[in-house]
């Protein structure tokens, strides 16, 4: 049996299949996706079906991710975990600069804090690293702000292995956000380290940005239709089997592709699935 819950830094159990808020903005991650209503109606449905890890981030909009998750949830049922980003500032879609400064990176998160109606952010996640300035210092204010009670994990949004054991070095990370699919694993060597840490590891493109929602594979064919599901399901699941601290939060704007999300946590795999599913990555 696939163990659904993941203790986030330790203290905070989330069922690890959880929902992203990219989908409810427009392309590129700009401005609006359809009425504003029904993206709330899609997140008390996310909550409704079970996800208690929501994703998100000040520049899904932006802003407008953020807002959306207050207007439909607020006040938050007990155990809802909010994750957010900061760190990023977006100018168009698609379009996005580095905004690591210690007074850029406080004044986005009390931004957030503002937006999403919360006294401290369950997860603040530093959407990058910038280059420009050493890693510490954008490590530090995020450590300031956990001190005054504003944050209370601290996460990373892609970084290498070494990027992270050097933060390791510096502050407690609760959870890294990289790349990871089926079919992309180029962040295996992350994923290890943060197994070894009990870290949550939350795969974005955990669909391979659309691709594994098709049969790209006769393999994941066969196995999708062995469980009476859809290739994008299988893909889910996957994650869920191949490590304990994979923790995938699929964003969408359609309440059928959520529901079809939500359900693939009740898939288990067997050894034979999992072995023909683990030779698919190039």
């Amino acid at each position: 049996m696939v163990d659904t819950v993941f203790s986030l830094g330790g203290d905070l159990p989330v069922r690890r299949l959880g929902f992203g808020t990219g989908g409810l903005v427009g392309p590129g991650f700009w401005g609006p996706r359809g009425d504003r209503e029904q993206a709330r109606e899609l997140l008390r449905a996310a909550v409704a079906g079970g996800a208690s890890l929501l994703d998100t981030a000040d520049n899904y909009g932006p802003e407008l991710a953020e807002e959306l998750v207050a207007e439909a949830l607020y006040p938050y049922a007990d155990g809802l975990v909010i994750a957010t980003k900061g760190g990023v500032v977006r100018t168009g879609p698609d379009q996005w600069h580095l905004a690591g400064r210690p007074e850029q990176l406080r004044a986005a998160c009390e931004a957030s804090l503002r937006r999403l109606r919360v006294e401290r952010i369950d997860l603040y996640q530093l959407h990058r690293f910038d280059p420009a300035l050493p890693e510490a210092e954008q490590l530090g204010v995020l450590d300031q702000l956990r001190a005054e009670g504003k944050i209370r994990h601290i996460g990373l949004d892609t970084v290498s292995a070494d990027q992270l054991a050097r933060a390791l070095e510096t502050t407690p990370v609760a959870a890294v956000q990289n790349p990871f699919n089926l079919l992309d694993r180029s962040a295996a060597p992350v994923l290890a380290l943060c197994e070894a840490e009990g870290i949550a590891f939350l795969p974005y493109y955990p669909l391979g940005s659309g691709a594994l929602t098709r049969d790209g594979s006769a393999a994941l064919a066969a196995v999708a239709a062995a469980h009476g599901a859809g290739p994008g399901q299988v893909a889910l699941a996957w994650l869920l089997h191949h490590a304990p601290v994979l923790c995938p939060t699929p964003g969408t704007g359609s309440p059928v592709h959520l529901a079809q999300n939500l359900a693939a946590a009740s898939i288990l795999l067997s050894p034979a699935e999992l072995g023909l599913l683990d030779a698919l990555a190039p």
